[in-house]
C-alpha cells in the first residue's frame, strides 16, 4: 500500500505496487495498478524456454509480483513455397510450430521498466502490453 505521510513539516511517501495514497487530511485517495503482460513467441522451443525461465529468476530474485509463465497451445504456420512468381508455381510448402509463453508483472514499474529495455535472444519476439487496473473493491 502506498501513503503520504506528513512527518514535521514536510511530506514523505511510502509507496510500493499497491497504489492507494491518502490526502494530508487523511481521506483515501485510489490510483492505479500497473500490470505489465510480456507475451514471448518463438519457432525454437529450447530459446524461448530458456528466455523465459531467466526472466522469472531474474523477477524472483528483485522481488517483483510475478504470474507464469502461463503456456498456450503452439500454432503451426504453413508457408507455400513458390518455383517462380508465377501465381500457380507452387512446388511445396514449409511449416513450423510457433511455441507461446505469457508472464504479468503487477506493479513493480521499475523492475518492468528495466525488463522492457532488455535484450532477448534473437529468435525470440517479444510483445509487451501495459494496463493499468483499479483495485478490486475499489
Amino acid at each position: 500500500m502506498s501513503a503520504v505521510y506528513t512527518v514535521g513539516h514536510e511530506p514523505s511517501t511510502l509507496t510500493d505496487s499497491i497504489g492507494v495514497f491518502f490526502n494530508r487530511d487523511g481521506h483515501e485517495r485510489v490510483e492505479m495498478t500497473f500490470v505489465t503482460k510480456l507475451t514471448f513467441q518463438s519457432g525454437d522451443r529450447e530459446a524461448l524456454d530458456e528466455t523465459v525461465d531467466d526472466l522469472k529468476q531474474l523477477l524472483q530474485r528483485k522481488g517483483a509480483n510475478c504470474k507464469g509463465p502461463h503456456t498456450s497451445p503452439s500454432e503451426r504456420i504453413t508457408v507455400p513455397l513458390h518455383g517462380d512468381l508465377a501465381p500457380d508455381s507452387e512446388i511445396d510448402t514449409w511449416s513450423y510450430e510457433v511455441y507461446v509463453r505469457e508472464l504479468e508483472i503487477h506493479g513493480s514499474d521499475e523492475i518492468a521498466r528495466e525488463v522492457g529495455h532488455s535484450d532477448f535472444h534473437d529468435a525470440v519476439h517479444v510483445e509487451i502490453e501495459v494496463d493499468q487496473k483499479t483495485p478490486m473493491g475499489r
